[in-house]
């Protein structure tokens, strides 16, 4: 299956993948694309905007995972708004979803955080996150709980909960945010099984309707 992970950051939702399919990654931070093929040399990794790529090539794809940039969104813009300039929420994030959901005949996530607005366009919340997409996700996507907090220990927390070496990463932003941005490998896994249960289940019924 041709697969197009965009924003993929270090890898968190790729991890558990395996490499039986053929997986482009698009990332714009030089230093978490190389840090990505390093952890997945079989897959092809694009230095680029995640946004235009998408326009360019969701065509290609049997199954795309998009996790556009999430500060914008985040609940914590209310609890700052004293403190700093606010700014508008990142479209992106919308446009990606009415792009794929009028024109794309695969099968596609798009992750974001819990916004602090009622999100313009339904989706499937599970646990800290929401969901868009085109097939129904598993009520549980991961069992797996951390309580990371903050200070010295974070980063620490978060390379065991995600078993990679963050302290790796010599980039332009913070160590721990580039460790809190990973979504569960679990997560990843499970809405990837999902996916090809539900292709293999589309095979099967096609190939009935054409016997019959």
């Amino acid at each position: 299956m041709k697969i197009l992970n965009l924003y993929a950051c270090l890898g968190g939702n790729r991890y558990k993948w395996g490499d039986a399919h053929d997986i482009t990654a698009v990332e714009l931070d030089p230093e978490a694309a190389r840090l990505y093929q390093e952890r997945f040399p079989n897959d092809t990794v694009i230095i680029g905007d995640a946004h235009q790529y998408l326009l360019d090539h969701y065509k290609e794809y049997d199954f795309i995972w998009s996790s556009p940039p999430c500060p914008t969104h985040s609940r914590i813009q209310t609890g700052m708004k004293n403190i700093r300039k606010m700014a508008y929420p990142d479209m992106t994030l919308y446009q990606q979803i009415i792009l794929l959901n009028n024109f794309y005949t695969g099968k596609y996530v798009v992750e974001n955080v819990i916004p602090y607005y009622e999100p313009l366009i339904p989706a499937q919340k599970r646990g800290r996150h929401l969901y868009w997409a085109n097939f129904k996700l598993p009520s549980i996507l991961t069992t797996r709980k951390i309580i990371i907090g903050s200070g010295l220990n974070e980063v620490k927390k978060l390379c065991d909960f995600h078993d990679y070496d963050f302290y790796k990463y010599k980039g332009k932003q913070p160590t721990n945010k580039m460790a809190r941005n990973l979504v569960d490998y679990e997560a990843g896994k499970k809405i990837l099984d999902t996916v090809l249960g539900i292709i293999v289940k589309e095979n099967v019924n096609q190939m009935a309707l054409f016997y019959d």
